[in-house]
């Protein structure tokens, strides 16, 4: 294996490391966030702002089908980093096929599950007798290529295990294209409607998983795997599952949060829906920084404790703190000054009521970025440290907090009331994050 195939972070400068790293991810995360903006510009522009309204209502429960399969495949990846770092291959190919196995009966489960709680679920979340039928059909087919969802996730965080964050993003990128041209070429020229959108995501999901499998035959002889390495392991499934299980769980209990905020905003039609809808699009493209830090430090954190160097860890967890706390003041000041030009892109400039309404969830929420990057920071260095229970426990305070703002305003006050439950989440994840990361190192 080749010094350009993997990338050993366990020695040089830390920040640049992280820096590095942490650029194709960026860039990765942005085209992927393309899929669902993608879809949502052509059905505001092209269809109108019910199609607007319909997408945008599907965002939390596309956070949570995606969260669960990236968090369970990132859980898994962490064990696999670690023996990347420690050099022992064999190892590290026995916990690939574990996990291959693994995430095949959680795609199985929930494609099953979901589909079948579909229309439920939906009505369970207050959507518009006008709109569910769209939801529904657009869901359906997202629900149906949960196996290229799963898979994409699955080999791009083994990928990142081993320190090759770019070959993840330049699949993005061709599988982005191609996501926006289905989008153009099923809503436009065929008609299709909301449900060619899904169509449109799920193909390009597809793509984007082959070319990752591809390239692992190809590139990475370390990753290939024999058959005794496919040699069931109780123990090996249960360890991989201590990690993957509480990172799942940790994404679906942020999505069953930002499910009941969906909820919430549903009552108030779909001007509101599709306002907040354009707004969180654009939050997501804001986040796609801090994420791609977390990832970075996952993996970071992750070889380092494998290879024994906590000071490493330290070091690596202090500058990206500085890093996170400088983008936030830079993210903050873009989206208020310019974000009403970025909603330009979802509704015509005449829709001013659903405009104002996407304007209002960045006034709530612009202010908080430096407690949204620092979440990211800690829970993934806590779990590239393979402790899982507690960056979970940060996910419960953010759905408690979520659940209590909600209670407190919906219905009773103002959509700025409820678009505050995002703020309240962020601050209230970190009460267990941070401590818990403290008593680690000092432990350690």
């Amino acid at each position: 294996m080749s010094k350009t195939m993997t990338n050993d972070m366990t020695s040089g400068n830390p920040t640049k490391l992280i820096i590095n790293f942490m650029i194709p991810l960026f860039l990765g995360n942005l085209f992927q966030q393309f899929y669902n903006i993608a879809d949502s510009v052509v059905a505001g522009k092209f269809v109108g702002v019910n199609a607007l309204a319909a997408i945008g209502s599907t965002t939390s429960l596309m956070f949570l089908v995606t969260g669960l399969l990236n968090g369970a495949g990132s859980g898994f990846a962490i064990l696999i980093s670690q023996w990347f770092g420690a050099k022992d291959y064999k190892n590290m190919r026995r916990y690939l096929a574990m996990s291959l196995y693994l995430m095949v009966i959680i795609v199985v489960v929930m494609t099953v599950g979901l589909s079948l709680a579909n229309e439920p679920l939906l009505r369970l979340m207050n959507s518009p007798e006008n709109l569910i039928g769209d939801i529904k059909s657009y869901m359906g087919v997202i629900y149906a290529g949960l196996f290229a969802t799963g898979a994409y996730n699955m080999l791009a965080a083994v990928l990142r295990a081993v320190g090759d964050s770019k070959s993840p993003l330049y699949f993005l990128i061709i599988s982005g294209v191609i996501n926006i041209i289905l989008d153009i070429v099923f809503v436009i020229c065929l008609g299709t409607g909301v449900v060619g959108c899904g169509y449109a995501t799920v193909i390009a999901q597809g793509i984007s998983a082959v070319l990752c499998f591809i390239y692992i035959l190809k590139k990475f002889p370390i990753l290939h795997l024999k058959k005794e390495d496919f040699e069931f392991s109780g123990e090996l499934c249960r360890r991989l599952l201590a990690l993957g299980v509480p990172m799942a769980l940790q994404f679906s209990i942020t999505s069953i949060g930002t499910i009941i905020v969906q909820t919430a905003i549903n009552v108030y039609g779909a001007t509101c829906i599709a306002g907040f809808a354009a707004g969180g699009k654009i939050q997501s493209v804001m986040g796609v920084i801090f994420i791609s830090y977390g990832a970075a430090m996952a993996t970071y954190v992750g070889q380092n404790c494998g290879a024994g160097r906590m000071d490493r860890v330290r070091q690596g967890v202090r500058s990206t703190q500085i890093m996170v706390l400088i983008w936030s003041f830079v993210l903050m000041a873009l989206v208020l000054l310019f974000g009403k030009y970025a909603i330009y892109l979802f509704v015509d400039r005449t829709e001013t009521d659903v405009v104002e309404a996407a304007l209002t969830y960045f006034k709530a929420v612009a202010w908080c970025y430096p407690f949204l990057g620092s979440i990211f920071i800690y829970r993934n260095a806590l779990q590239g440290m393979g402790y899982g229970l507690v960056p979970m426990l940060g996910g419960v305070f953010e759905l408690v907090a979520r659940t209590i703002i909600v209670i407190s305003v919906a219905g009773k006050a103002s959509y700025f009331g409820v678009c505050l439950s995002d703020p309240a989440a962020w601050i209230a994840a970190l009460i267990p994050l941070i401590p818990y990361y403290i008593y680690i190192m000092r432990k350690v």
